[in-house]
């Protein structure tokens, strides 16, 4: 179990790791059995939030050529479908060098373009990639081994969980994905994130500051900091709560309101959908479908977009067809509507969209002005 707490409003909550942490365990596990026929208890895995992870491994099987053992999902105090689940690698011996890496049973293939990976892939998102890479290259470096590994992922209850996931409507078929940004599993609880919304609003408001920046997480932060260059001291983080960061932003006095997010998110936004949680509001592709129409999209594009599986996906579709301006013109019109109806007359609000492979998107008619007054 990880000892490790963070403070969400006025619950101290504990966090845990995701499934890509416990597939970069399992594998270093698995890869030391092989290499070295030792059946250690546990293994450390170091993740990109920059918290160690001492991981319990189970279920230690080896024979010619290959061994195996799993790690226990651990989900804190936000445990979702996979939370205590086995998550098990098995890693073989191959001739050709380096990691090679793919998905066994229960986890998801992809078959629609558009996500992390490719049509084809195993869903193993990038980080979990590059995490079992590393800890596989190090016990392969411990162990003086020169020749490849093979690992494979897989998840005997996978199949069986991803009905309860989204995967299948996103094009992810014979089980669940291996996921993680962080490594770390923060504790979601909703009155517990809209406590730490209003808290991060009021010590800015304390502090003197009047022109608040929001992003809703990890994404919206990278963005502002690396390709807006913004100053993120008194940036609140909304997570979904966006119509609730509005709400307590003006009741505080604040002068001006920034919203920078993804496109994903902030589509929803301007559909009128103020928590976007997926389980609240997911019409997604039905308004990226819409504004399409206004643009005079053909059937076939607005078929397309409406079958996609992510937005980014939807972009690609909108930029082949040379309507991604005009569509994303008319998303920030209605977005902007949206966020003054929302934000009534005493708060000025704007917004920037973006995506990670185009960029800006969009924003809204005076976003250009707030932008400048958070620029480093």
């Amino acid at each position: 179990m990880l000892e490790l707490y963070i403070p969400v409003g006025k619950q101290r909550l504990r966090c845990g790791y995701t499934t890509g942490t416990c597939a970069a365990a399992a594998a270093a596990g698995a890869a030391r059995l092989l290499l070295t026929g030792e059946a250690i208890p546990s293994v450390q895995v170091d993740t990109p939030a920059g918290v160690k992870v001492e991981a319990e491994l189970l279920e230690h099987a080896a024979g010619e050529n290959w061994a195996s053992c799993a790690v226990r999902k651990d989900g804190g105090d936000d445990p979702d479908v996979t939370h205590g689940v086995l998550i098990c690698a098995r890693v073989e011996r191959r001739t050709a060098p380096g990691v090679a890496i793919d998905g066994g049973v229960g986890v998801g293939r992809v078959t629609r373009p558009g996500l992390d990976q490719p049509v084809g892939q195993a869903a193993i998102n990038s980080v979990p990639r590059r995490m079992i890479a590393t800890q596989v290259e190090r016990v392969m470096a411990e162990a003086g081994c020169a020749d490849g590994l093979t690992v494979t992922i897989y998840v005997p209850q996978g199949e069986k969980l991803a009905a309860h996931t989204f995967n299948p409507r996103l094009g992810i078929v014979g089980g669940i994905s291996i996921l993680g940004t962080s490594g770390i599993v923060r504790p979601m609880s909703e009155a517990a994130l809209i406590d730490s919304l209003y808290l991060e609003q009021d010590m800015a408001r304390a502090a003197g500051v009047k022109d608040l920046l929001v992003t809703p997480g990890n994404y919206g932060d990278a963005f502002a900091t690396q390709v807006l260059g913004l100053e993120l001291t008194y940036r609140c983080t909304c997570s979904n709560y966006i119509g609730a960061a509005i709400d307590h932003a003006a009741g505080l006095g604040f002068s001006s309101l920034l919203l920078v997010g993804h496109l994903g998110k902030l589509v929803k936004v301007a559909a009128g959908g103020m928590n976007t949680h997926s389980r609240v509001a997911d019409g997604r592709r039905e308004t990226l479908t819409a504004h399409a129409a206004l643009a005079g999209g053909s059937p076939e594009l607005l078929r397309a977009l409406f079958d996609s599986p992510t937005t980014d996906a939807g972009v690609e579709l909108l930029k082949k067809a040379g309507l991604l301006e005009p569509v994303m013109v008319s998303v920030g019109a209605a977005l902007e509507d949206q966020l003054r109806h929302r934000a009534g007359p005493e708060l000025e609000i704007e917004a920037v969209f973006f995506s990670n492979q185009y960029g800006i998107l969009g924003k809204t008619s005076g976003a250009d002005r707030l932008l400048a007054l958070h620029r480093v």
